[in-house]
């Protein structure tokens, strides 16, 4: 389940941002904090979208932040961050983003299953809904506790 890779220290609503790159740290930095990455696999994440484009941002609203399991993955792990004002990461046909979901998995059979776990919880319109108006950090975490 989902649920399995957070906690409540995970989980941010309402961040303050001054870019895309201050909110993917940010989503980052709570993965850090809980011992699933290295700084590096922050630095990845970042990199990746001045290398590749936005490409991190897969639906309106939507970014799911992540580099590969060999930069810096210690374990597991998920973060959600609602932004309290939305950023453009410079997807035309997504942007402003108000939710990043920061992810990663140790290799690529675990990252790529988390990926699909995530896509299956965020192909419903209202998941992805409810986790950018979620006031409750128990509420987002019972959210995925189905999938």
């Amino acid at each position: 389940m989902l649920s399995d890779y957070l906690n409540e220290n995970m989980i941010k609503l309402q961040v303050k941002a001054e870019g895309w790159e201050d909110a993917v740290r940010q989503g980052g930095e709570l993965l850090i904090r809980a011992g699933k990455c290295e700084k590096r696999y922050v630095d990845e994440m970042v990199k990746a979208v001045e290398t590749m484009g936005p490409y991190m941002v897969l639906a309106p609203g939507l970014a799911l932040a992540h580099a590969r399991p060999e930069d810096g993955v210690l374990a597991l792990g998920m973060s959600v961050i609602t932004l309290e004002t939305p950023v453009e990461f410079g997807s035309e046909a997504n942007d402003p983003v108000s939710l990043i979901i920061s992810f990663g998995g140790v290799d690529r059979e675990s990252h790529v299953e988390m990926l699909q776990a995530l896509a299956r919880f965020l192909m419903v319109e209202e998941n992805q809904e409810f986790l950018r108006n979620a006031t409750s950090v128990h509420d987002v975490l019972d959210s995925f506790k189905d999938y």
